[in-house]
């Protein structure tokens, strides 16, 4: 496994606390890939587009709200989504649900031309920063996913609101269409919990992280709201780390480690302008020690959900 990715280490300008957790970052500054890292020539000093499919998708459903003289508050509206995410999808940074399509085909006509059009839909990666695209990739074939938060709500679990709260206070500040693209890709990057339902994924995350106020208290109801729907499902493991626990195992920071469908274990760590690979055996054994212990030392997760419905109570 030594060989496989090395330790890729990246400045991403600005990315900061924005890109913990999730990695959505527009407009980062590219890293420099080692020797060896197994990326393509010019993989690294590019950030990616849409693809070609989104944008033809999201051209089609613009043509017909347009068609049907609704703007993009009234689509919403009737699709259940927020107009942000209709631009979204209109612009083609945003994959569009099931529920997404399906609502908007009632709303737009009954054509037809949704439904077939969403069988031919491949997902870009619009949004994300150069030095998480690679961990992005290997964690949508993960067969295992850990990740310990000590920062922000772990960007899977975050709801919109949640989401584009943080991209608003991004330092150097980014343009609407950069923080639509970042938020877009956010968003979408949760679909696989949802398409991966026998993957197993783990969160450990510190209570304090879930009493920072980013809003007012229907935006805090609506983040727990969002957070008990995501760690609901059985594959899904949610571990809240109380605030009395004292000191842990896991106090270097933040840390996410995944398995691989050939059984290679890789990690991945965040902090400021930065994302770093792991795939040296030796350390991310200790890292998996260290969130394996940490495990032991978190709530268990139904005191842990318990904790959050009381919160939300609170809010």
């Amino acid at each position: 496994m030594g060989d496989v990715e090395g330790v890729v280490t990246g400045a991403a300008a600005g990315a900061g606390s924005a890109g913990s957790a999730g990695g959505t970052v527009a407009g980062a500054a590219a890293p420099t890939a080692p020797a060896g890292a197994g990326a393509p020539a010019g993989e690294w000093e590019r950030e990616p587009h849409p693809s070609d499919s989104l944008r033809t998708f999201g051209a089609v459903v613009q043509a017909l709200r347009e068609h049907a003289g609704l703007s993009r508050v009234d689509l919403g509206a009737r699709v259940q989504y927020s107009k942000h995410t209709v631009e979204s999808v209109e612009l083609g940074r945003r994959m569009p649900d099931e529920a997404f399509v399906e609502r908007a085909e009632e709303a737009l006509g009954n054509t037809g031309a949704l439904r077939r059009a969403s069988r031919h839909l491949s997902r870009g990666e619009a949004g994300f920063a150069a030095w998480f695209r690679r961990w992005a990739r290997l964690e949508r074939e993960a067969i295992s996913l850990c990740t310990y938060e000590c920062r922000l709500v772990p960007g899977l679990l975050q709801s919109e609101g949640y989401a584009r709260t943080v991209f608003e206070g991004t330092i150097p500040l980014r343009t609407d269409e950069e923080l639509e693209a970042q938020l877009a890709a956010r968003m979408e990057r949760q679909a696989m919990m949802r398409e991966r339902p026998r993957v197993p994924f783990s969160f450990i995350v510190e209570e304090h992280v879930f009493r920072r106020r980013f809003g007012d208290a229907r935006a805090m109801r609506e983040l727990f709201d969002h957070v008990l729907e995501r760690s609901a499902p059985r594959n899904v493991t949610l571990q809240v780390v109380p605030s009395g626990a004292g000191l842990h195992a896991c106090l270097d920071g933040p840390v996410q480690v995944l398995e691989t469908a050939e059984g290679r274990r890789l990690g991945y760590s965040e902090g400021q302008e930065n994302g770093r690979l792991i795939s040296d055996v030796k350390v991310v054994s200790v890292l998996c020690q260290r969130y394996d212990t940490l495990r032991s030392q978190a709530l268990n997760p139904k005191e842990s959900r318990a904790l959050l419905e009381r919160m939300r109570g609170e809010a």
